[in-house]
């Protein structure tokens, strides 16, 4: 992954430093067990935890000769421990222990995505508390359709984000498991009782049935919920984008003085935070794609997996993290435009209650299509420049059937928002009571 998207967290779990030291978890787990179960001495522990150390440098220069990056850092290893350094590795294959260390760094980056999406969580529970009872129109196909609130979108924002918490907490479980089962899975040198041990060391499930990798669908799994994660951001993120319009302008994101939004044009100030988060999204959902042409191997393994994972994994776990902390920033300077909101959402007239007009004919006792028609004539009026609220009033059906107090009903923003507060509540953004 390029500098400008990593974060510090996820470069503590991906970096090429960091990947080593977990197969030196591994691996020292492994003697460890070895020795718990009688295999080899005790001192050999002792040894081997004390005097086990690796240099990158020295791995690459070995990997010229053996072409082979996990075998070139146990070489590494034993050649450090000294004497004691043929009991790193003893029975087990190359997979047990990468796809045992990359158990652990799929968890701890889950860890980190989910303290993310928590702070996340946060900001958009604020925006949707502040502005519960702000006025909006509520668009269907980019058009006019009736009001809603800023807060209440902002909880639907805060439940999709709320299921891909759960997604992922799922996803990080079902991936956060490893194998010591050796070449092709069958146990023929390590027994199920030392792969237990090593992987109740390392903090890990045990996969109850590997071959000579773990299969492929749990970590398929874990990158299309990022990807489904990254879905969530982008629609986020392209509300943002959309509400930003200048011929719309609802909200804003924070900018700063001297800050350029074009090169040409001086006066710009675009969305361009909201616009990083949509195109990094496509890249989480490209990556998914990729793992699942992964799940398939011929027989017990193959090596067409290997090198897309060296991009896929740790690439998508910087996205889904740069994302979830751009968003973040994005809404924690975001400036609301109340007025604005109010102003756009009485263009038309009061046009957007003419499904209250309808249901209150049908109730007066007019058949849902009359009712209808009636709605709709006047709203034809609207779109013509009158004012629908006085066209409706001044209907000859309207006034045979409805009151002036039932028609103020009708046109009463209050009325219509007055289960807002309800979403918040059901989303647990509010208590109860």
């Amino acid at each position: 992954m390029i500098d400008r998207y990593t974060t510090p967290a996820m470069n503590a779990i991906w970096s090429r430093q960091a990947k080593y030291q977990r197969w030196q978890d591994v691996e020292v787990a492994i003697v460890e067990a070895h020795a718990e179960l009688g295999a080899i001495p005790a001192a050999a522990v002792i040894a081997v935890k004390s005097r086990s150390k690796f240099s990158l440098e020295r791995c690459d220069e070995i990997e010229k000769e053996t072409r082979h990056d996990l075998m070139a850092f146990v070489r590494n290893l034993a050649e450090n421990i000294g004497e004691e350094g043929r009991y790193v590795h003893l029975g087990v294959t190359s997979y047990d222990v990468i796809d045992t260390a990359l158990g652990m760094m799929l968890r701890d980056s889950g860890d980190v995505l989910l303290a993310s999406a928590e702070r996340l969580k946060i900001q958009i529970a604020r925006l949707a508390k502040e502005h519960i009872n702000t006025p909006e129109i509520g668009r269907t196909h980019g058009i006019h359709a009736e009001p809603v609130t800023f807060g209440f979108k902002c909880a639907n924002w805060y439940a999709e984000l709320e299921r891909n918490i759960t997604r992922l907490k799922i996803a990080r479980d079902d991936v956060a498991v490893g194998t010591v089962s050796g070449a092709v899975g069958i146990h023929a040198i390590t027994s199920p009782e030392l792969e237990k041990i090593v992987c109740d060391k390392l903090g890990l499930g045990v996969d109850p049935a590997s071959t000579q990798i773990i299969n492929r669908d749990r970590h398929a799994g874990f990158l299309n919920t990022l990807a489904l994660l990254g879905a969530g951001l982008e629609r986020i993120a392209t509300e943002l984008r959309n509400l930003q319009r200048t011929e719309i302008l609802e909200v804003q994101e924070a900018f700063a003085a001297g800050q350029t939004g074009s090169s040409a044009m001086p006066h710009k100030r675009n969305p361009w935070n909201s616009e990083t988060v949509c195109g990094l999204a496509r890249l989480l959902r490209a990556n998914a794609h990729a793992m699942l042409e992964s799940v398939a191997t011929w027989h017990e393994r193959d090596l067409t997996n290997s090198s897309l994972e060296r991009i896929v994994f740790p690439d998508s776990c910087h996205l889904a993290d740069f994302m979830l902390k751009r968003l973040t920033t994005i809404l924690e300077g975001l400036v609301v435009f109340p007025e604005n909101m109010e102003r756009n959402l009485r263009q038309m007239g009061d046009l957007v209650f003419s499904e209250h007009v309808m249901i209150h004919l049908i109730h007066a006792g007019l058949s849902r299509e009359a009712a209808y028609k009636v709605a709709q004539r006047n709203a034809a009026k609207a779109w013509e420049g009158q004012d629908f609220r006085t066209a409706v009033s001044e209907d000859p059906e309207v006034v045979r059937l409805l009151s002036k107090e039932e028609v103020e009903e009708i046109f009463s923003l209050e009325h219509h928002l007055r289960n807002t507060g309800h979403t918040l509540v059901a989303t647990g953004i509010l208590p109860e009571n």
